[in-house]
């Protein structure tokens, strides 16, 4: 499965978003540190999801950690716009 199916499908599940969108980078990082060549090594996610409510950015952030678990190993960077909606 690729990269990106894989970060969807365990957001998804994770945090039933109302908007999800995984945005593939890595193109804008091409021979920086943390290319690995893959071209599936730099992301950006934008999530509205009511699971945020409440949450103070850095337990949202770690919810998104948390969802995406060990997948986390092949990703570089990942940067987030995260709001409960």
């Amino acid at each position: 499965m690729a990269v990106q199916d894989e970060i969807e499908e365990r957001l998804r599940q994770a945090l039933d978003p109302s908007r999800l969108e995984v945005i593939n980078e890595s193109h804008r990082h091409a021979g920086h540190a943390g290319d690995d060549g893959s071209g599936e090594s730099h992301w950006h996610v934008v999530i509205v999801s009511p699971a945020f409510a409440d949450k103070p950015r850095i337990a949202q952030h770690r919810m998104v950690h948390s969802a995406l678990g060990g997948l986390m190993d092949r990703i570089h960077a990942l940067s987030m716009d995260l709001s409960a909606g």
